[in-house]
């Protein structure tokens, strides 16, 4: 394979949606691969097939998911189907050599392929998802595994994840750590001003959660924390929110109603990538109080941006992170409270902290992720 033209089918329907951490790592996988010299990738897109990476639907995809789910009772299944007969159809048209799936849930392939498996948290956690996730996971996910010649996990935690869950043998999986693009990086007061300014924020005089609101995430723990902060510390360093809402997030709003509307906590939803970079960069920490991660992407980025982070001290957490953040068990409500008002508190600690945190960062790359997966590949391919 080595002077051949490596032919790839890569699924791109993660890129449909608003780009969280499988979005973004799909996205910079696809990126990276129609950059490379020696491989042709093409992206199915749920309807059809593209050259290009497409970060918006296409109008069939939204409309055949708009038909379905407004019609049938198996609204996911029937869409599986129908994405299942294009994505053969296209598979059929060109001799791909190698078909990667970056997430979870494989199509049935003729010939060799990669699965990307970012964690197991249907399985672990199943109550944190919803019921019609769990069920098309538990129904899809295991097949599309059993086939794959090749098993790709962002970190050595899933690796033994799949060794202990599903009883896959070591030499199948390959672990490849996820990369921090260049947009995270440490700005001064001046560079994130026009955006904190539009959010009614001062750099450095916040304390941010990023993640999308879903139980997972034990946003829940980060509330409670925050409060037991001193008024006068929760009036100068408000608790900012950033992404999408989840599911069985209810609870959670009417506990976050009366800190907004005191100030205390504020809301921004969803953000473009560029704007979370300076939201980011502006924070005096990230608290990140996830149960379970396959990789965590957010602390990186703030790692990137020489924000010190407050995270959970399981799952893959500690490879990201490493010595350089306050790891704790992520429902020590109490240590999280004493991590903020420390770094809140300490400027020389929290300092020390983020230089250790930037200088980490740098270890994990974009370019090395594609570069290790398609080596992946290679193996493979060498091998049939």
């Amino acid at each position: 394979m080595k002077d051949k033209l490596m032919q790839v089918a890569f699924n791109a329907t993660a890129l449909l949606s608003p780009l969280t951490g499988i979005g973004q790592y799909a996205h910079h996988l696809a990126l990276g691969l129609q950059q490379l010299g020696d491989v042709n990738a093409n992206f199915f897109y749920g309807s059809g097939w593209s050259a290009e990476v497409r970060t918006k639907p296409l109008p069939s995809v939204t409309t055949i998911k708009t038909l379905v789910r407004r019609l049938l009772p198996n609204s996911y299944g029937v869409a599986r189907a129908i994405q299942q007969h294009q994505f053969s159809k296209g598979a059929r048209r060109t001799r791909y050599d190698i078909y990667h799936e970056p997430n979870f849930l494989a199509y049935r392939f003729e010939g060799p392929s990669a699965i990307t498996v970012h964690d197991l948290s249907w399985i672990r956690f199943p109550e944190m998802h919803p019921v019609e996730r769990v069920r098309a996971m538990d129904k899809y996910f295991q097949p599309g595994l059993e086939r794959a010649s090749l098993i790709l996990t962002d970190s050595e935690f899933v690796k033994h994840e799949l060794m202990d869950v599903f009883g896959v043998k070591p030499e199948r999986i390959r672990p490849v750590l996820l990369g921090v693009e260049a947009l995270f990086y440490p700005r001064s007061a001046d560079e994130t001003r026009a955006v904190l300014d539009a959010h009614g924020l001062v750099h450095g005089q916040y304390i941010l959660a990023v993640g999308t609101l879903e139980p997972r995430k034990n946003l829940a723990v980060a509330l409670r924390a925050f409060m037991q902060l001193a008024p006068s510390l929760r009036k100068r360093f408000p608790l900012v929110l950033v992404g999408m809402k989840g599911w069985h997030t209810s609870a959670l709003e009417q506990q976050i109603a009366p800190l907004i509307a005191a100030g205390e906590i504020r809301q921004l939803g969803y953000l473009p990538r560029e704007d979370l970079a300076k939201i980011i960069a502006g924070a005096t920490t990230l608290i990140y109080p996830s149960i379970y991660e396959g990789f965590g992407l957010p602390p990186l980025e703030a790692m990137a941006c020489g924000v010190p982070v407050i995270t959970s001290n399981v799952s893959s957490i500690p490879e990201v992170v490493g010595e350089t953040g306050l790891m704790l068990d992520p429902q020590d409500v109490d240590g999280f409270a004493r991590g903020m008002e420390t770094l809140l508190t300490a400027p020389e600690v929290r300092e020390a902290m983020a230089r250790k945190a930037l200088a980490r960062s740098a270890q994990f790359t974009w370019a090395s992720c594609v570069s290790q997966t398609v080596e992946a590949y290679r193996l493979v391919l060498n091998k049939s």
